[in-house]
């Protein structure tokens, strides 16, 4: 059965893209969105809360922790124009879930098949350090995000903080005993309302160069949840 709430979830995103709720974050990103990077001066930057993107039907939610100071920010897309997304994308399109290996920009024609791509914080944070009151604020939207997107079955948290963020969104949420429960790529957690929660490493360059995460690494844990969706 068809998804039919995908009216209001482009309104649920219009509505995020101008929350100033965190007034610390609203003055970071507009700092971030003024300063800009040196390779980015010409062009302009999003500098607003960046919200979810990809396949209103989907089965599979993939949710980092809050848009890259340069990527997002400046894009206004979700995983959009930096390094990490470059590793996600090029893996999202081996595995099908994307029409393409690349996400640049928001006219770049990317699409999403049975994938949605969100945030737990919609707004970049200072030192990739959200305060758990920014993620209270922000997590009315991802509430949202989560009844509006009535066929998701599995979440991928991409890195231990995202995956934090849902565990601490469940256990505020719902009567959630979250004893126990740790952060372990590849690794599974059935949550109260029947969703399994997936941990995977970040993307980003930091755990790709180590060797933490590699393509194959990466691949193969999308490819194992993608066929279990079918």
């Amino acid at each position: 059965m068809k998804n039919n709430n995908k009216k209001s979830l482009i309104a649920l995103n219009s509505k995020i893209t101008k929350c100033k709720s965190c007034s610390r974050l609203v003055k970071f990103r507009t700092k971030i969105a003024t300063e800009k990077r040196k390779m980015y001066l010409k062009e302009s930057y999003w500098g607003k809360p960046v919200s979810g993107f990809g396949d209103y039907n989907a089965k599979l939610m993939i949710i980092g922790l809050a848009p890259a100071a340069h990527g997002g920010n400046r894009t206004g897309r979700v995983f959009t124009g930096d390094k990490s997304s470059d590793f996600l994308f090029e893996c999202l399109g081996k595995v099908g879930l994307s029409n393409q290996s690349y996400s640049i920009n928001k006219k770049d024609n990317l699409k999403l098949k049975n994938a949605y791509l969100t945030l737990s914080l919609k707004c970049v944070p200072p030192g990739d350090k959200p305060t758990k009151q920014e993620l209270i604020n922000c997590s009315n939207y991802l509430r949202k995000e989560l009844i509006l997107l009535n066929r998701v079955k599995i979440i991928i948290a991409l890195g231990k903080i995202a995956f934090d963020s849902i565990i601490l969104f469940y256990k505020n949420n719902y009567e959630y005993n979250t004893r126990g429960v740790k952060f372990i790529h590849g690794d599974s957690t059935k949550l109260p309302d029947e969703k399994t929660l997936v941990s995977c490493y970040h993307p980003s360059p930091r755990n790709v160069n180590t060797g933490r995460i590699n393509m194959q690494k990466f691949t193969k844990l999308f490819s194992d949840t993608t066929k279990s969706l079918s």
